[in-house]
C-alpha cells in the first residue's frame, strides 16, 4: 500500500503558538517541520521522550559522579586514531590528485592553444612535449 502522509490537527493557545513559531524561526524551518521532528522523535523512542532544560543537562554532566551512567548532551563518540589518520591521508591524497588534475587540464589547454595556432601545419608529438622541436621542419599541408 505504501506510506501515505496523514494530517494531524489540534488547537493550542496563542502563547504556545507564538512560542512554537519562535522555535521554528530560530531553527530556520517551518512550523510543520518542528512538529514532524517532534513526532519522529516520539515514534523513534516509543513515546518515551522527556523535555529537559539545558541547565539540568549541564548540572547532570558535571555532577557529583552519581550520574556517570547517564549520557551527556550533546552525545560524544570516540573515534580511533587509525580512522583519523586514514581520513587525513585520504585528504592529502585528494589534494594531490586535484593538483595533478589541474596540471593535466593546463597541459591539455596548452596543447589545444598550440594546435589552434598551427592549423595548417603537421605537428610532431616530440615538438608538443618539448616546445622546441627538432631540426626537421614540419610538413606543410596543401
Amino acid at each position: 500500500m505504501g506510506n501515505k502522509n496523514k494530517t494531524i490537527s489540534f488547537r493550542v493557545n496563542e502563547d504556545a503558538f507564538e512560542a512554537l513559531q519562535d522555535i521554528a524561526e530560530e531553527r530556520d524551518i517551518s512550523l510543520s517541520a518542528v512538529f514532524r521532528d517532534y513526532v519522529d522523535l516520539l515514534v523513534e523512542h516509543d513515546g518515551q521522550v522527556a523535555v529537559v532544560p539545558e541547565e539540568e543537562l549541564e548540572d547532570a554532566g558535571s555532577g557529583n559522579g552519581e550520574q556517570e551512567s547517564e549520557p551527556t548532551f550533546p552525545p560524544t563518540v570516540e573515534v580511533p586514531k587509525s580512522f583519523l589518520r586514514e581520513h587525513e591521508r585520504l585528504e592529502l591524497e585528494t589534494e594531490h590528485l586535484r593538483e595533478q588534475l589541474e596540471e593535466h587540464k593546463t597541459y591539455v589547454n596548452d596543447l589545444r592553444d598550440r594546435l589552434e595556432g598551427e592549423e595548417d601545419e603537421v605537428l610532431l608529438l616530440d615538438d608538443l612535449d618539448d616546445g622546441e622541436g627538432d631540426e626537421s621542419e614540419p610538413y606543410q599541408l596543401r
